[in-house]
């Protein structure tokens, strides 16, 4: 059989490998799989440490890894199943996070979208491995993906130990200038942690709120994560979670419940924690960012093409009294 027909059969294995794979429960091992595939590259895996006695065998088993390699790099751009994880929604599903008309407006209009990713540690990257697996490159690679003739581009502007007064001092220079048609806005988890006042901190993220919306822009706001270290603060967790929904509510803007998302891997799903969080009890691993992007970029997806439809007109936003 020709090398071509060999290629051939190697792409059916990977393809069904794929599909089955991605078929299977969550478990531990599936969750950490994307650490090993962002290892160093001077890691070659474990076919380094085999010894070949055969050169001929040797030769055969080189053209043979070259195959796969190249069938799954071209895998890799051939199908999304591929370059999603295997990551379920919460059971009963997760409420929409209502229109977003200024990113459906650009994208029907074919002009350029700018998406500001704006927080902490966890927008930063902490915990993932390599700068790809952090939630606003895998959340552009997933719009990139869906609108393939887009110009879309995602601005990472996580800054790690910070919470709403740091932030809102870098409100006008990191965000607004940008121009941003549409803010995701994490918060709340430092705060939580460093028992600032939760109806203070609710105060100053309304106040930004309002002038992204000002500006022009969508917004999202994400919650508090989930994880042992925040789990400690129980009592101002909630608070925190519960103050940040009623922003949202109040200033008719999205927001992608994390909180419940990460509870329900957790207690729903019976994930143990060290499958989506690192070994410091508060920051997600590779897979952890990876769904968490999944999701929230799904629920961008769903939005924009409720706004496309008219199912969900954009609603004008009205001046509303502070919490």
């Amino acid at each position: 059989m020709s090398f071509v027909g060999h290629l051939s059969r190697f792409a059916v294995v990977a393809a069904f490998a794929a599909s089955t794979t991605f078929a299977l429960p969550i478990s531990s091992s599936v969750a950490h799989a994307e650490t090993a595939q962002a290892a160093p590259a001077d890691s070659k895996g474990a076919d380094q440490s085999i010894a070949v006695n055969d050169p001929t065998d040797a030769a055969k088993r080189g053209v043979a890894a070259k195959a796969i390699d190249r069938v799954k790099e071209v895998a890799k751009t051939a199908t999304d199943i591929l370059s999603r994880v295997p990551c379920r929604t919460p059971k009963g599903g997760m409420k929409a996070m209502g229109a977003l008309p200024h990113v459906a407006s650009r994208l029907v209009a074919g002009k350029p979208v700018v998406i500001v990713a704006f927080g902490s540690s966890s927008t930063e990257g902490y915990g993932s491995t390599a700068p790809e697996f952090t939630y606003p490159n895998r959340l552009a690679a997933q719009l990139h993906r869906a609108y393939p003739s887009a110009n879309i581009t995602v601005l990472n502007r996580g800054k790690g130990g910070e919470d709403a007064p740091e932030m809102m001092a870098r409100l006008q220079s990191e965000v607004i200038n940008s121009k941003p048609d549409l803010v995701i806005w994490q918060v709340g988890t430092n705060a939580v942690l460093r028992n600032l006042d939760p109806g203070e901190t609710s105060k100053m993220v309304e106040d930004g709120v309002a002038r992204i919306q000002a500006a022009g822009a969508d917004l999202v706001l994400v919650d508090p994560q989930y994880s042992p270290l925040v789990n400690t603060r129980p009592e101002g967790t909630s608070k925190m979670v519960s103050l940040l929904h009623k922003v949202a509510e109040l200033r008719k803007v999205g927001i992608f419940p994390r909180f419940e998302v990460m509870k329900e891997w957790h207690e729903g799903q019976q994930m143990s924690f060290d499958s989506f969080v690192i070994a410091d009890g508060l920051h997600m691993n590779d897979w952890g960012y990876a769904c968490f992007a999944q999701l929230l970029g799904d629920n961008i997806i769903k939005s924009v093409g409720q706004v496309k439809l008219g199912i969900n007109e954009p609603q004008i936003q009205q001046a509303q009294k502070p919490l």
